[in-house]
């Protein structure tokens, strides 16, 4: 497995994956709008010419926000979620980041649980955050201190 910026080519592929890995997905033309955005980070994990999986965030200054991560279902349990989230901590950590914020569905334990092992931790619960009206967890990482 490799991860590389994403491509404006591979946003095709990740629009694909956002409808098979989440129920309220994010559109070719949300993703799109993302791309260039200059205070976006965009990774890609590929393997061979196949896109397994991707993740986002946002920076704000000192602070950035996960938008998503997201792994193909047959490649899941691999590392490469977690590949991602180090590859976006270290993007954002050179850009001066020190919190990383993230918004985690209350009912998506195995993530939950990516998250926490990963160094974030709950900070409160978004009510009704999503459009279904599930609750989000926030969560929060300390970095680049």
């Amino acid at each position: 497995m490799e991860l590389r910026k994403w491509t404006y080519e591979d946003i095709y592929a990740i629009a694909a994956l956002e409808k098979v890995c989440f129920r309220d997905p994010w559109t070719y033309r949300m993703l799109a709008d993302t791309f260039f955005q200059e205070n976006t980070v965009a990774l890609a994990a590929v393997e061979g010419n196949e896109l397994i999986g991707y993740g986002f965030l946002v920076v704000a200054g000192e602070d950035a926000d996960v938008a998503n991560v997201a792994v193909a279902p047959q490649h899941r349990r691999r590392g490469v979620a977690r590949a991602l989230l180090r590859g976006l901590e270290e993007a954002a950590a050179a850009r001066g980041v020190k919190r990383l914020f993230l918004e985690v569905r209350v009912s998506n334990a195995p993530a939950m649980l990516l998250y926490l092992r990963s160094g974030f931790t709950g900070r409160y619960v978004r009510p009704r955050y999503y459009g279904d009206g599930e609750d989000a967890l926030v969560m929060v990482k300390t970095i680049g201190a």
